[in-house]
This record gives structure tokens, C-alpha cells and sequence, in this order.
């Protein structure tokens, strides 16, 4: 079988793409026993090529053959300036290479890095069709798909049957679960924006092949632009260090953690970033149910606790203007507000008043808010000033006899957990009749009420629109009418001063 080589015409000078636009380019060799390889595919990389990036490096991830000598040779040979080598005194994984190298290139102030192997599965030859969507301003992270059919396609080139279908199988089941479109998400010829890069936690990434999966899924995640361009299939016969069952294993269950942390029912360390403590829900006679239904439009809305403001989008996306308070430094979603103000509540109302640009507002929301203070009777009375003349407060709170507590305690468990009833950050507990009596003493009178259910499709991880879980909404909605007070999940309330 030819060469990436023989079948691939080099960047010339004239080729737009080569050029770098000003641009620092660095380009990211990870190796590990590379030794027969490695001098090849340096040799390999175009001359104008060369021209236009500003470092080449080479990490030997404490390959157990002479890999760091031969690139060490290569260097006093070539005496090319933009050529570096480095080794790592204990192999840190193909992730954990990756992520050294990344964090090189980002200290030293790069715009751009096009990862390739020592191995040479990928072409060289090409290395300017990965960087020039980043250094264009096209994209912010550049894939190579073999998948796609400008070189012959992946079985032309090499690839064995039983790894195309499952690549393939992979692929479509990534594509499926987090809605998108990529050719190939298996590919290891990569470019990304340092500007992006910057923006990614890698801190608790795995350092295993599946990091090139959590990359993927991080850059999708936080919006960042992905583009594929064709590249060349070469399989030789390098050692492959790849359990192909393992990795397979290990990219459904990167998936999967994800899913389950962006839902709140897990929170993953590689994903703790997407964990929403407070996921706004999107179910029947769920809380942010009835506030939808009870908070209306045009109004000026203060979102007390408003954490990261995924609650405040909401309300303001009906057409309401909306301030935010919470002691958050930068909420997630802090566009959605007219101010946000950072303060803790714990503190009370009265302190914060004075730094908000209105005076009074037509909604005042706690939710969830107040069994987190230690005094949540008096942040209720400090509402009351902030209030319009026709200015309502809408209060949410756990109903801690709901029958999952009740059960629990029968068989001798009281276990604080990381979010629901019990909440370990959670002071104060209410049930439904000594939440009315706070309401009460406090001057309110009670203008509308509900008992929301309990979110099974938050423990279970499933959507909301779930056939079975709307089955099971409805069956918990019947139940939690006839039995308020063991069912019920959050008393909820509408109310306005005497």
C-alpha cells in the first residue's frame, strides 16, 4: 500500500492554507515508543510548512525505547531553531501528554497547536489544512475525518472492517446523545484555537485515549466553533497500544457521565464544571412549572438566590426584566439580567437594598432560597419594603415530611446528600403546615398555593417528555393530590403582604 507520502501533494508556497496569518502556530508531537517512526514523519513535514509555524515539539512520554534519542539527534542535525524536544520522567497517557503539551503551548502564548502522532497514522503533508481554519478565524477547533471520501475513504486506506463499523457505531451513538453531526469523532489529527483551549477545565480529564472524546464534548459543550476537514487513512504495522473493547467502554461512559452531570443526577469530576445544583425542570407540577405560570410577563423580578441564573434566563425570556442576587462571583448566565448584584443573603435584604438600581420590584422570587439562611423569617419581612404596591413574593421550599424522608427515618436513615430535601447546605426544614405559620407571622396572606411532585426524571436521568416518565408524573401528580402533605416534594406559595 502506498504512503500517506506517495498519494498526498504537499503545502506549497502557493497554496493559501500554508500561510499562518500572523498567527503563533505550534505543533504538538505526542510519541511514545516511536523510535522507528518518528524521524520519518519530522521528514515529512513540508518545508513551507516549517516556514510558517513557530515551534515544533517533540513529547516523549518516557518511552521504554530510544524514541527521546533519536529526537534528540534529529534536533543536532537539523539545528532548526523552531525544533524542541521533550520527555516526561513518567508516562503520563496519551490524554495526559496531550494535556502537558496544550498547557506548553498556552504558557507560551500561542494562537494555535495541531496535535500529530510519532507514529505516522497521520500525514504531515497536510498540516496546514488543520491549522488554517483556526488562524482564518473559521473555527475554533479543526478535525480530521478519514471517514470522509476525498482520499478513498477509510477501508481504501487501510483501516481494518471490524474498526470502521465500530467507529462508525460510536460515532453515530456520540452524534445521537449530544446532538451533533461530526463524520468521525475518533480521529486523533486535530487542531484547536489556544483562545479556546484556555477555556477548558482540564484539570480532572482523563489522561487515557477517551480524552480525545472528553475534549470533544467539552468544546461542544461550551459552544466553541468545530469544524472536520478530509485527511488520508494510513495503517501500518506500528504497534497499537489502543484496547480497542476498553476504549469503546470508556467513550460510552464519558458520554454517559456527561449526560448525567448536565442533568444533575451525578456530578462527574472530568464534567464537575456543567453540574447545575439546581437544574431549572422542565416537568409537569414541577416548581418552575407553576412559577412560569404564576410570575407573568413585563415585570421588574428580583431572583433572590438566583445562583448561576439558569432560572432567571427563563423568566426573562417571557418578557420580564429581571436582577439577580446571590453570592456567585460570575453566574453562568448573568447576561439574562438587567444587574446582578453579588451579596449574601445570610446577610439579609436590607444590606443589599441600597446597591440595587430599582427600589421596588413586582416580583420578589425565593426559591429554594430560604431553608439555606440561617434567619429565613427575616429575609421574608425584609422583602416586603421591595415590594410594588400590587407587588408580589413567590416562595418555594422542600417539604421535609414528603414519604421518601418518612421512609428513611422508618428504617432509622437521616443522610444529608448534595442536593434535594436533603441538602447538606440546607439550615432550616419546613413542612407544609409550619411553613404557613412562618408565612403568616411574617404579614403575608397566602393568594395562591401548590404541592409540586416529586422530579423522578432528575433521579432516573431521563427527559422530562420521557413517555414513562410522564406516565409516572401524572400517576405522582393524583397522588400528591389526595395526599399533600406525604407526597408533595416543594410547598409553593404566592404571596402579598396585609
Amino acid at each position: 500500500m502506498a504512503s500517506p507520502a506517495a498519494r498526498l501533494q504537499s503545502a506549497s508556497a502557493a497554496d493559501p492554507r500554508v500561510l499562518n496569518h500572523g498567527k503563533k502556530i505550534g505543533i504538538l508531537i505526542v510519541a511514545y515508543n516511536a523510535v522507528t517512526t518518528l524521524t520519518k514523519v519530522l521528514k515529512r513535514i513540508p518545508a513551507e510548512t516549517w516556514e510558517n509555524v513557530a515551534e515544533v515539539a517533540v513529547l516523549d512520554d518516557a518511552s521504554q525505547d530510544s524514541t527521546y534519542e533519536v529526537a534528540l539527534g534529529y534536533q543536532t542535525l537539523a539545528q532548526n531553531a523552531k525544533f524542541s524536544v521533550i520527555r516526561h520522567n513518567e508516562n503520563l497517557g496519551y490524554g495526559g501528554n496531550q494535556k502537558s503539551g496544550y498547557q506548553y503551548f498556552i504558557d507560551k502564548g500561542f494562537d494555535a497547536v495541531v496535535l500529530l502522532h510519532g507514529d505516522g497514522q497521520y500525514a504531515p503533508e497536510i498540516l496546514s489544512h488543520l491549522y488554517h481554519p483556526i488562524v482564518s478565524g473559521e473555527a475554533d477547533a479543526v478535525f480530521g475525518s478519514r471517514m470522509m471520501k476525498d482520499y478513498g475513504g477509510p477501508l481504501k486506506g487501510g483501516m481494518p472492517l471490524y474498526k470502521y463499523l465500530g467507529n462508525r457505531i460510536l460515532t453515530e451513538m456520540e452524534n445521537r446523545a449530544l446532538s451533533m453531526g461530526l463524520t468521525e469523532f475518533h480521529s486523533g489529527y486535530r487542531a484547536y484555537s489556544l483562545h479556546a483551549l484556555r477555556q477548558i477545565d482540564f484539570s480532572r480529564m482523563t489522561g487515557d485515549f477517551h480524552f480525545d472524546t472528553e475534549i470533544i464534548i467539552k468544546l461542544h459543550h461550551q459552544g466553541f466553533r468545530i469544524r472536520e476537514v478530509p485527511i488520508p487513512t494510513y495503517y501500518g504495522d506500528e504497534l497499537c497500544y489502543v484496547n480497542g473493547m476498553r476504549y469503546a467502554w470508556d467513550v460510552v461512559q464519558a458520554v454517559r457521565r456527561y449526560k448525567r452531570t448536565v442533568r444533575s443526577v451525578e456530578k462527574a469530576p472530568e464534567f464537575a464544571e456543567y453540574w447545575t445544583h439546581y437544574p431549572v425542570k422542565q416537568s409537569r407540577y414541577s416548581s418552575h412549572f407553576y412559577l412560569r405560570k404564576w410570575v407573568g410577563s413585563k415585570q421588574r423580578v428580583l431572583d433572590a438566590g438566583c445562583g448561576e441564573g439558569f432560572q432567571a434566563e427563563e423568566i426573562a425570556a417571557l418578557g420580564n426584566e429581571v436582577t439577580g442576587i446571590d453570592c456567585i462571583e460570575n453566574p453562568q448566565r448573568g447576561k439574562a439580567m438587567t444587574q446582578y448584584v453579588q451579596a449574601d443573603l445570610g446577610a439579609g435584604l436590607e444590606a443589599v437594598s441600597a446597591r440595587l438600581q430599582r427600589t421596588t420590584f413586582d416580583k420578589i422570587l425565593l426559591m429554594d432560597v430560604i431553608e439555606h439562611l440561617p434567619d429565613p423569617a427575616r429575609v421574608l419581612v425584609e422583602c416586603r419594603p421591595l415590594l410594588s404596591p400590587q407587588g408580589q413574593v413567590i416562595l418555594s421550599v422542600p417539604n421535609i415530611a414528603n414519604v421518601t424522608v418518612r421512609a428513611n427515618l422508618f428504617f432509622g436513615r437521616f443522610e444529608y446528600t448534595e442536593r434535594g430535601i436533603l441538602d447538606q447546605t440546607h439550615l432550616r426544614f419546613f413542612t407544609r403546615k409550619s411553613i404557613r405559620r412562618m408565612i403568616d407571622e411574617c404579614g403575608y396572606r397566602i393568594e395562591r398555593q401548590a404541592m409540586t411532585v416529586m422530579p423522578i426524571e432528575l433521579a432516573l436521568g431521563l427527559s422530562a417528555a420521557n413517555p414513562l416518565m410522564r406516565i409516572a408524573n401524572a400517576l405522582l401528580r393524583a397522588a400528591t393530590i389526595l395526599m399533600p402533605g406525604l407526597f408533595g416534594y416543594q410547598c409553593m406559595f404566592v404571596l402579598r403582604p396585609k
